[in-house]
């Protein structure tokens, strides 16, 4: 690092708010969306579970309110998908497993599975085999896996088929996925998983649902950021913005110190991601969209810092404060900043 960018990263001061454009859209509920909520709301009567997929990058953001008004009643197993994605193995990582896990009642078991690690969801299989000792049923026990689009659905159904205890039955992916969302497009045949007791565990792939509407921009960016909505919703320069803002919020200034000194302005690092690239145009210009998408890219992958786009504890802290019909500045002394010394005493207390 030159004693210039180190005094320029020393002294530079991020950006604490994203002003975000109202013309952002605000809807991605399609056609399909819709009519696999209703497939799923008919086929109730005749599953015994349901797995919901959240993605561990937004863990609030990516929770559907649809799926709680119409699979309230059915007992239900909760999946944070992409954890790789999203957090290291520090304990400031550990302890947001554990306020996330405290956003559900006891009695709903939550998981979190990597993308790229299969025997992260060895936990989640064990359980699933566990769970058919309560059914009752001939046609075995039948499972629903339902989330946002893009949250890792099929990728979870086919790490658990490799897995497998059934004999003669193969390992190899049986459900397809692909980066882009809405690659599942209506609830297919049941697949069978494992064997428990002579009674087959079954799971249907569903369509990923969207919300109707989302009011607030910033959950817009985050999830256009993680793929659940398509990448042509959003202005691919407004989203790399949002990038940036989000990776010096986490201090991660660094991850694109190979193209330039800490910047609140897109386009410097884009022009120099274009020039270190070579993403330009005739005349050896900039590209700043093919920079801009090479950047998310990048991120997309891992290779731009680990970090989560929601605020778990200020999340953890506004439920809190709903239980107890409180408000964060009715109580003195308050902060949500984390240190390690509070995420030590998190993880050891459960407590925000």
């Amino acid at each position: 690092m030159t004693h210039q960018k180190y005094l320029k990263m020393a002294s530079f001061i991020p950006r604490t708010a994203f002003l975000a454009s109202e013309h952002i859209q605000k809807s991605y509920f399609l056609g399909h969306h819709r009519a696999g909520l209703e497939k799923m709301k008919a086929m109730l009567d005749s599953v015994d579970h349901v797995i919901e997929c959240r993605d561990f990058r937004v863990p609030a953001t990516s929770i559907n309110p649809l799926f709680e008004e119409a699979l309230g009643g059915k007992s239900r197993t909760i999946v944070y998908t992409k954890r790789d994605l999203g957090a290291d193995s520090k304990p400031e990582s550990r302890m947001k497993e554990k306020l996330i896990s405290r956003w559900e009642q006891k009695s709903t078991k939550v998981f979190f599975a990597s993308r790229s690690l299969k025997n992260s969801v060895t936990p989640l299989a064990k359980y699933i085999k566990y769970l058919p000792m309560a059914a009752n049923s001939v046609i075995g026990y039948r499972m629903l896996i339902v989330g946002m689009p893009n949250v890792g659905k099929s990728t979870l159904i086919n790490k658990l088929r490799s897995m497998t205890n059934i004999k003669n039955v193969r390992k190899s992916a049986v459900v397809r996925t692909g980066a882009d969302p809405g690659i599942t497009r209506k609830i297919g045949t049941p697949i069978k998983l494992f064997e428990k007791d002579d009674i087959g565990i079954y799971v249907y792939d569903t369509p990923g649902v969207f919300v109707p509407y989302v009011s607030n921009p910033d959950s817009m960016l985050k999830m256009a950021l993680c793929g659940i909505i398509k990448d042509s919703l959003v202005p691919i320069i407004t989203l790399a913005d949002y990038l940036l803002f989000q990776m010096n919020q986490n201090l991660l200034m660094d991850m694109y110190g190979a193209y330039c000194a800490p910047t609140n302005d897109i386009m410097e690092l884009l022009g120099a991601i274009s020039r270190k690239a070579g993403r330009l145009v005739k005349g050896g210009e900039p590209d700043y969209e093919a920079a801009a998408r090479l950047f998310i890219t990048q991120w997309r992958e891992g290779k731009l810092g680990l970090f989560m786009l929601d605020d778990v504890v200020k999340v953890s802290w506004e439920k809190k404060n709903a239980r107890l019909g409180t408000t964060e500045s009715s109580i003195p002394g308050t902060s949500l900043e984390l240190t390690p010394e509070r995420a030590q005493k998190i993880l050891a207390t459960g407590v925000v």
